[in-house]
C-alpha cells in the first residue's frame, strides 16, 4: 500500500486550494477542519454558508465542463489565480466525497462559459431556464422530429432594431416570462417556425419570429454550421445579448456572446 500512499501524497500533496463541488454539510466541514489550503465551494446554492463560493447555474453533467466553470469562477472572483494548482473534490456517486482530480487552473482553456452566465446583461436564471428549454427541445424535438431553434437573450432593444418581423407576434401585448411551465411549452411549440426568439434581460419574452439582420461579415464560426448559427454570432456581435442555438442537423446546442462560440452541448447527456 505504500506505492499507493505515494501516488495520492503526489497527487494532493501539493494543491494550493481545494474546489468542492456540491458538498454536504459534513463534508464541508471535513475538508475546512482539516485542511490549511483555501476551499472554495462550488455548487448551486451556498448551503453550507463557505465565505469562498462559485453558483453553478446548471448542472453540468459532463465533470470536465464542471470543472472548467468552476475554475473559471475562481480566478473571476480572485478565490485563485491561472497558476493555483486545485484539487477537485465531489461526490459523483453517493453523498460521500468519492473522487479527487488534480489540475492546475491554466491548463483549462478560457471558454467565457462563466462570463455567459455570470457577466452577462441577461440575469443568470434567464439564461438557465432557456436552456432548459432548448435542452428539453432537443432531446425530444417536435412531435418526434429533429426542429432547430434560435433564442437571443438581453439587450432586447437592440436586438429588434437589428431584426425585422417574419409574421404576426403572439407576445407582443403579453407579459409573459421564459420559466414559466405553461410559456415553456408555447416556446416548444411556436419554435418549428422560421426566426428567432428575442428575451428580455429580466425573462419577457418580447417576440418570436424575428429575421435577425446584422452583418455577418467579420463572423467567423466552425465549418459545417449554417445560417441559424451566423446569425447568432452576427447578433451577440453587433449587441450585448447572447444566442442559444439547437441545430437541426445535428442536435447540438450552442451559446454565442460576442460574437464567438462559447460552448456546445449535447442535449442527451443533460
Amino acid at each position: 500500500m505504500s506505492g499507493l500512499g505515494d501516488l495520492v501524497s503526489n497527487i494532493i500533496g501539493d494543491a494550493d486550494a481545494v474546489f468542492l463541488f456540491s458538498p454536504s454539510a459534513a463534508n464541508h466541514e471535513t475538508f475546512v477542519h482539516g485542511t490549511d489550503v483555501p476551499i472554495v465551494v462550488v455548487a448551486e446554492e451556498n448551503n453550507v454558508d463557505a465565505e469562498a463560493f462559485v453558483e453553478l447555474p446548471i448542472e453540468f453533467t459532463n465533470i470536465t465542463e464542471r470543472i472548467r466553470f468552476g475554475l473559471e469562477g475562481g480566478v473571476d472572483h480572485g478565490h485563485i489565480d491561472s497558476g493555483t494548482i486545485v484539487l477537485c473534490a465531489m461526490n459523483l456517486f453517493d453523498d460521500s466525497v468519492d473522487s479527487l482530480m488534480r489540475v492546475r487552473a491554466g491548463e483549462f482553456t478560457h471558454t467565457g462559459i462563466y462570463d455567459l452566465f455570470v457577466n452577462s446583461r441577461a440575469e443568470s436564471s434567464v439564461i438557465r431556464n432557456v436552456l432548459e428549454v432548448v435542452i428539453g427541445l432537443g432531446k425530444k424535438g417536435q412531435k418526434g422530429k429533429p426542429v432547430g431553434a434560435l433564442f437571443v437573450v438581453g439587450d432586447a432593444g437592440k436586438v429588434m432594431n437589428k431584426s425585422r418581423s417574419l409574421s404576426y407576434n403572439p407576445f407582443e401585448k403579453s407579459h409573459v416570462h421564459v420559466g414559466d411551465p405553461i410559456v415553456d411549452v408555447m416556446l416548444k411549440e411556436f419554435s418549428r417556425l422560421d426566426g428567432a426568439f428575442v428575451i428580455s434581460d429580466a425573462g419577457k419574452i418580447v417576440s418570436a419570429y424575428r429575421y435577425l439582420e446584422p452583418s455577418a461579415e467579420g463572423v467567423d464560426i466552425p465549418k459545417g454550421l449554417g445560417t441559424r448559427h451566423m446569425a447568432a454570432g452576427a447578433i451577440t456581435r453587433d449587441t450585448n445579448a447572447i444566442a442559444i442555438v439547437l441545430s437541426e442537423s445535428d442536435g447540438l446546442v450552442r451559446a454565442f456572446s460576442g460574437g464567438e462560440l462559447i460552448f456546445e452541448l449535447d442535449p442527451e447527456a443533460y
